[in-house]
């Protein structure tokens, strides 16, 4: 019997080692998952900009979520909303997609990848003061001071875009781009409302997506026409599809699945993958020139939001696409 009571306790000590592993590699892959999330988020800019070339802004974004689309088919689930469900489904998605997306890239068309990416950078903030006034959550000194921060961040963007420098931002495509960004606020906290009345992440997600693709398919074939398929060129072809398919299915998909395995408050420093790799591509590749103004404005936006999420502010749960 004793013998007996030893081979438990014996593998009771055994298999701690055992969940301790899992237990950190799965919080490996959660970070992991969300750092490439980051990175797709952090192309969509760039890939637009290639796509201009041949597309219109309202043709790029509708193929954008078709292939989004195309490629989440395969795992939608059905549905189980109620009315009230349906409908706060509606209002969200119709601005996260056909609103927030439409005038962020309208915006992007008359700036540059780096001052778009940086704007984005203001998300986290945006978020943390959002939850502060329609969630109950509370912000300490530290976060009235990141928010101070990255305010102060986009207000030299702004300023540094009236300067009209040959490559630079423009005042109107910043502001645009930044505007989307509350339009998002929207979207985000309707998602949350959806998922604490027992919603998966992942059927939110999806739904929206394809109930907000629809409404962009309406709004775009109205206003727009029907979008070219010939002599759009492989290269345009290639950045729409990537787009779509890395940009906002599989990076939703990434973002949900870490989340899960990781604390959002921890996970959410990676959005700011986004705003940095988002400006050196446009530097780098696409000519982009940033005046002293730009940098320190960009490097304070980054930083306030770093501030924020390592320090468990701003600790939203809903899926980013």
């Amino acid at each position: 019997m004793a013998s007996a009571l030893d081979e438990r306790r014996g593998s009771t000590v055994t298999q701690i080692p055992g969940d301790e592993r899992r237990s950190r590699v799965g919080r490996g892959l959660g970070y992991g998952a969300c750092a490439l999330a980051g990175i797709f988020w952090s192309l969509g800019f760039f890939f637009g900009k290639i796509a201009f070339v041949r597309l219109s802004v309202g043709h790029f974004v509708l193929y954008r979520f078709l292939f989004a689309c195309a490629a989440l088919l395969f795992i939608v689930e059905r549905p189980r909303f109620s009315r009230r469900d349906w409908t706060i489904l509606f209002i969200s998605s119709f601005l996260g997609i056909p609103l927030q997306f439409l005038v962020q890239f309208y915006g992007l068309a008359m700036t540059t990848v780096s001052h778009a990416a940086l704007m984005v950078g203001a998300m986290p903030v945006i978020l943390a003061v959002g939850a502060t006034m329609f969630s109950g959550e509370h912000l300490d000194l530290k976060g009235w001071l990141s928010i101070a921060g990255s305010t102060a961040g986009v207000v030299l963007i702004i300023l540094s875009s009236q300067h009209h420098v040959i490559g630079g931002g423009s005042l109107l495509g910043d502001l645009l781009v930044l505007s989307a960004m509350f339009i998002a606020l929207g979207w985000i906290l309707g998602n949350q409302r959806l998922m604490a009345r027992g919603h998966s992440p992942m059927t939110v997600t999806v739904w929206g997506l394809l109930t907000g693709t629809a409404m962009l398919v309406v709004w775009v074939l109205v206003r727009d026409g029907l979008p070219p398929v010939r002599g759009v060129g492989w290269h345009i072809w290639l950045a729409v599809a990537s787009s779509g398919l890395l940009c906002t299915a599989a990076a939703t998909l990434l973002w949900n699945w870490g989340i899960h395995h990781v604390p959002a408050s921890r996970a959410g420093v990676f959005l700011n993958i986004e705003p940095a790799v988002g400006a050196i591509l446009g530097v780098a590749l696409l000519g982009d020139h940033l005046g002293a103004g730009t940098w320190i404005g960009g490097a304070l936006i980054i930083a306030a939001a770093i501030v924020l999420t390592t320090s468990g502010h701003g600790e939203q749960e809903a899926p980013v696409a």
